[in-house]
Order: structure tokens, then C-alpha cells, then sequence
């Protein structure tokens, strides 16, 4: 089910807000001295392709634009803990300034679920009198935040808040509990005075718990709907702020004494997330982007985008950037804005803006659409594009792609100089091999790879929360519960496990994946890539140190550098192999045994999606917008079918 829209009019927050309530909480930040932690959940299990290594090396956007809001709004001792780096990191010896933090906020995606629930019930042992206030965040929260609410009596445990919106959100919760906070209350005791009043009921976007036993069971949850949107990405705190907040890599369970130093920044992340632009112009069914953004497409400024840049660049020497786009070339006047401002920064050929690169996402039919414009999207920085592919033949869902256009774009953007990276789609009915058409898996990867793809992606289609298809998949039959008595667990649900299927033989489309994977990345593609590179295109050994400093270069040197560039181009492609193979191994570790237990055991398949076994109901008394359908409401009987989806689902009834 998809998140419900909010009234026509009402989408957006007022122009100015966000940098207003950053204003205001400046102003009384000095008289609350807050020390606050702020945690990124990361199971290790989920280290495979297509995203192992990258994992690693690139600090989430998400916590770091959190971190960016309290270091802006005044608040300085805050700490972002990444469990990527800190794998042993334990809520309950944290400690920060020499205390307990007054905030322990931890973020998640679905398929971190098990660590972020263990950091949570770890800080729940916190003694109740130094006990921090818990938040919860992240994607995982925005589509299901009764997930970090303990539904069981004998074991209750759960976060205080779960936020289920942006940065302005959490602020704005900030505001209130620091306007009745008393002198040297703690926050979570601040907390629970505004929950039992009201006071947190008039702001849209989070979830909080009511029982009536002190330390219990949750009875119910209270939904204070979906959030407002923050229209002019502009506002936003700068990228910057975030990275001095870093707790150092350390296998220790507590903190150490100082951030990570500035100049460090660069040892342990090569990439720098950074928001450009949000939203998406297409449909499609398994995706909850669209509705997510209210059906808006929100952007920054080329020059903000620049500043931040170039600002992370000289600061922390990363020159490397990915987009967190859902589709860059979705609006063409705002995309040849930003491509524009950087690429007239890049034409002055002074540092840092020559060195900048970058990738994104966008779309094949939007990629032909902007044709003509390639070239100064290359000399903005463009350096790869991640092209949601899905399906060349269009089978699975359409979103103006086909064989022909595919290959076009490829052509395109390859000859513009920007390197091609196609995200494909796994489904039931795509044989691993088809003869006479593309239609199989192999036949396309041997058709991308012709085409120019260095790299690629082989996702199984599975259930997305907040997607239109995501209740149907369960009540259908389609999504597994259990395989061979196991049960699924959230690191599984990621694309790279078949977890839902209709298939007679669903240990087949787990092969399948693995042969793709084992058909693009093996050694005899790295014995051809050292010969016939798919790397060798139009400006990839292009110089992009600045002219002047290049010109000081004795002759000898600008022949090593000369060389240098040939090479680096040369092997781009071997190397993108050495790397595929090494995270195909990790991939065959992780998910071979799961090919076996779909092969010998028997499946049981669920009948419902995973709903909340906490009744919910919206701070109005009326139904909760987070819930899904078959959600009981507190206060009554009766199962819980939000409007929306009485009208769209198919199974609503059912439910």
C-alpha cells in the first residue's frame, strides 16, 4: 500500500520554514547543552554484489543530513556511529561528553532491520534515570514504523518516537520538547509530559506508543499522519557539517573521545553521497518512490549543489560524488541547470572543480529525450549513469524502454564520454536463456556488455513497503514466510534472495541471478578487458588537472602523467572485473546455501503482509496513515482500511 497524499495545497512546507526553525533552535540550543548519538544501522550479511565495497566507502546521506540539521540548529555534541565502521558499537557504553546521551536516534533501511532492533533493546538496559530518548528514523520507519515497537508483554522494548519523515520533522519535535522541557529534565521524561498532553499530536510525520503500565507493552499506536515536504532542497543544512561528526572506525563497543578528524575523512570514504534532486515522473507499481514525494520533484540549485562540492572537495579531499537521485534527467530545464553551473565551474579549469566527478540515475527514455544535451552534462562531471533498465523487452514494466532505445542510449552516452551502468530486474517468467530473441536473462547481459556496460546489477523482483504491489504480493500467495523451516529474515529482502515467487522451481531464479553474475564478471572477461577494454571512450584519458600547473611540469613528467592517463583508461574495465569477481564470491558464499534450501525444502508462503500487531489509530481518532490494510484500530474492533486503499487495492476487502 502506498502512503496516502495529503490534501491538494497542502504538500509542501511553507517557503522559509525549514531554514526558520533551524534559526530558532540556535537561539535556545546554548540553555539545553544536548548531547545527542546518532546511530546507522548495517547488518554485514547484506555485503554482496552489487553494493559490496561501495558500502563500505560512502557515508549514508541520510544520517549525515540529520547530523548536518543538529550541528546547524546549535546542537555540536552530536556523534553519527556507523555500523559499517563500528560493528561492535553497544548503546549502553556509549557515552559522549563524558555522559549518557540525552538522544540516541538510529537509523535504518528494511533490510537492517535485526541490528537496528538490537542497538534499540540495547539501549533500552540504559538505567531508566539516565536513560536517553530513543528516536527511530530512516527508511525502514517511513513505510513500517511499528516495527520498532516490542508487541510482546513479556519482552518490551521499543524506541519512544519513530519518525517518519525528513529533517524538518525530527526538528520540529525538538522545538516542542525543548519549549516544556524544565530546568535539568531529562528528554525522554520531557517526552513522555508532551506525549500524555497532546502537545506532539499537530506534527505530521511520526509514530509514538501509549501504554498504560509504566515500561510496558505498548497499547496502542498513535499516527500523527504524513509528513510535510520540504520544497526548496536549498534549505537544507549544508553537506559539509555532517562529516565532522564522524565516530572514528573502531572495533571497540564505545565511543572515542573525538570525532574523526578532518583530515582523515578521506581514508575511509572514497564517495560522498549528496542530494541533487528527489522524485520521479514514472508509476511503477513495485516502487514507493512516487508516493513518498506526494507526486513532487524537489530539487537544489546548480549552485548549491556546486558550493557543496566543491566545500567537501578542499575540506575532505573527496572528489568522487553519487547522486542520490531517483531520476536526474526526470525535469530537462532543472537538469541543464545543475549540469550547466558545473560544468562552467569545470571550464575554468581551477581546482576543485576539474577534479569533480560524479554518477547518478536516470532512465532510458529520459536519457534519448536529453540527447542533445549529453555533452555539457559530461563536461558538468557526469561520469557514469546507472540506467534503470529493468527489462530491455519491457515485460515486466514499461517505463519507455525497449531493445532499440536501450542500445541507443548506451551509444549516447558512450560516445559523450559518460560510462553506461544497467540495473536489471530478475522475474518469473525471463527464462535464464531464450533462443531467437533477447528475452532472456543472459541474452541481454551478452547484449549490454556488447553495448559497452562495465558493470551491471541482477535484482530479484520482491516485495517493497509502501508500493502499490507490496500487500498484494502477500495476500496472493506470492511472498515466502518460511523456506525449508527457515524464516526469511530482513537482510534477506533485498533483491538479491528470490523471497517471492510464483515459480514452480524458485531455486532456478536463485541460479539464474548467480549465473548472470558468473556470465558478466569472470576471469576470461578480465583477460579481454586487458586487450579490448570497454573503457576506451571519448574523453576517459582526458587531462583534469588544471592547464597552469600542468604546464609546469617538466617534459619527463608530462610524459609519465601522459601515460599515466592512457593506462588508467586502459584498465578501467579489467579492473571493474577484478572487483566484480571478488564481490561475486561473497555473493555465491551468501546465497548459494539459499538456492539449496528453496531446491530440498518446502516453502510456506504467507497469507497476509506484515502488519502491526500493535493496534494504531491517527492522532484524530480516525485511521492511522502508516498503517496496512488488516491493522487493528485501537479503540475498536474493527480491522483497519485506510481510505486509499478501499480504493485502490484489489484485496482490500479481503483484508
Amino acid at each position: 500500500m502506498e502512503l496516502p497524499r495529503r490534501a491538494d495545497g497542502d504538500y509542501l512546507l511553507a517557503s522559509g520554514e525549514m531554514t526558520d526553525i533551524r534559526s530558532r533552535l540556535r537561539a535556545v540550543s546554548s540553555q539545553h547543552d544536548l548531547a545527542t548519538v546518532i546511530a546507522c544501522a548495517f547488518d554485514h550479511r547484506t555485503r554482496i554484489l552489487p553494493f559490496i565495497y561501495a558500502d563500505m566507502k560512502m557515508v549514508p546521506a541520510g544520517v549525515r543530513a540529520i547530523g548536518s540539521a543538529m550541528l546547524d540548529s546549535g546542537f555540536a555534541k552530536t556523534r553519527i556511529v556507523l555500523q559499517q565502521w563500528n560493528r561492535n558499537f553497544r548503546p549502553q557504553q556509549m557515552r559522549l561528553d563524558g555522559r549518557v546521551p540525552d538522544i540516541f536516534m538510529v537509523s535504518s533501511m528494511h533490510l537492517h532491520s535485526t541490528r537496528c532492533d538490537e542497538m534499540i533493546q540495547d539501549a533500552n538496559k540504559i538505567d531508566a534515570d539516565i536513560r536517553p530518548l530513543i528516536i527511530a528514523g530512516g527508511p525502514r520507519i517511513i513505510y513500517s514504523p511499528w516495527e520498532v515497537f516490542s508487541a510482546d508483554p513479556d519482552h518490551p522494548w521499543g524506541a519512544d518516537v519513530a519518525v517518519t519523515g525528513e529533517e524538518y520533522v525530527l526538528l520540529s519535535l525538538l522545538e516542542v520538547l525543548l519549549s516544556l522541557r524544565g530546568s535539568n529534565e531529562s528528554m525522554r521524561s520531557t517526552f513522555l509530559r508532551a506525549r500524555d498532553s497532546g502537545a506532539l499530536d499537530e506534527i505530521p510525520g511520526l509514530v509514538y506508543s501509549r501504554s498504560a503500565a509504566h515500561n510496558g507493552a505498548p497499547e496502542e499506536l498513535v499516527d500523527t499522519g504524513v509528513q510535510r515536504l520540504l520544497g526548496d532542497l536549498d534549505e537544507l543544512p549544508h553537506a559539509t557539517l555532517g562529516y565532522r561528526l564522524l565516530e572514528p572506525p573502531s572495533t571497540k563497543p564505545t565511543l572515542e573521545q573525538h570525532a574523526l578528524a578532518e583530515n582523515r575523512v578521506r581514508d575511509h570514504c572514497l564517495i560522498s553521497s549528496i542530494v541533487m534532486t528527489v522524485g520521479c515522473k514514472f508509476r511503477c507499481q513495485y516502487c514507493p518512490i512516487p508516493a513518498y514525494n506526494q507526486r513532487q520533484y524537489r530539487v537544489k540549485s546548480g549552485e548549491r549543489i556546486a558550493d557543496e562540492m566543491g566545500q567537501i572537495a578542499e575540506s575532505y579531499g573527496i572528489i568522487n560524488f553519487f547522486g542520490t537521485d531517483d531520476n536526474f534527467f526526470n525535469n530537462t530545464e532543472r537538469t541543464l541547470e545543475i549540469a550547466e553551473t558545473l560544468a562552467r565551474k569545470a571550464s575554468t579549469g581551477r581546482r576543485p572543480y576539474c577534479k569533480i566527478r560524479y554518477g547518478t540515475e536516470a532512465t532510458v527514455h529520459d536519457t534519448i529525450r536529453l540527447k542533445e544535451h549529453l555533452p555539457v552534462i559530461r563536461q558538468s562531471g557526469l561520469r557514469a549513469l546507472w540506467m534503470g533498465v529493468e527489462d530491455m523487452t519491457a515485460s515486466l514494466v514499461k517505463k519507455g524502454q525497449s531493445e532499440d532505445k536501450t542500445l541507443e542510449s548506451f551509444r549516447l552516452l558512450r560516445d559523450n564520454g559518460i560510462l553506461p551502468v544497467p540495473m536489471m530486474m530478475h522475474h518469473d517468467s525471463q527464462p535464464l536463456v531464450s533462443r531467437k530473441s533477447n528475452y532472456g536473462l543472459l541474452n541481454q547481459l551478452r547484449t549490454l556488455r556488447k553495448a559497452g556496460a562495465l558493470f551491471t546489477q541482477v535484482l530479484m523482483l520482491t516485495p517493497s513497503p509502501g508500493s502499490k504491489w507490496f500487500a498484494e504480493t502477500y495476500t496472493s500467495g506470492c511472498a515466502f514466510d518460511a523456506v525449508d523451516g527457515k524464516q526469511l529474515e530482513p537482510h534477506m529482502v533485498d533483491g538479491n534472495y528470490v523471497v517471492a515467487s510464483e515459480h514452480p522451481r524458485p531455486w532456478l531464479k536463485q541460479l539464474n541471478m548467480l549465473a548472470g553474475y558468473t556470465y558478466f564478471f569472470n576471469p576470461l572477461r578480465v583477460l579481454i578487458a586487458l586487450f579490448f577494454p570497454k573503457s576506451k571512450i571519448p574523453f576517459a584519458d582526458a587531462e583534469s588537472r588544471p592547464a597552469a600547473e600542468v604546464q609546469q611540469y617538466s617534459p619527463w613528467r608530462k610524459t609519465r602523467r601522459w601515460c599515466f592517463r592512457k593506462f588508467r583508461a586502459h584498465m578501467i574495465d579489467a579492473g571493474m572485473q577484478v572487483l566484480g569477481i571478488m564481490g561475486l564470491i561473497q555473493t555465491y558464499r551468501r546465497t548459494l546455501g539459499w538456492s539449496w534450501r528453496l531446491f530440498r525444502g518446502k516453502i510456506q508462503r504467507a497469507e497476509q503482509a506484515p502488519i502491526s500487531r500493535i493496534p494504531m489509530r491517527g492522532a484524530d481518532g480516525g485511521p492511522a496513515s502508516h498503517a496496512l490494510p488488516g491493522t487493528v484500530m485501537s479503540g475498536t474492533s474493527h480491522v483497519h482500511v485506510p481510505v486509499k486503499a478501499l480504493k485502490e487495492s484489489p484485496r482490500s476487502d479481503a483484508a
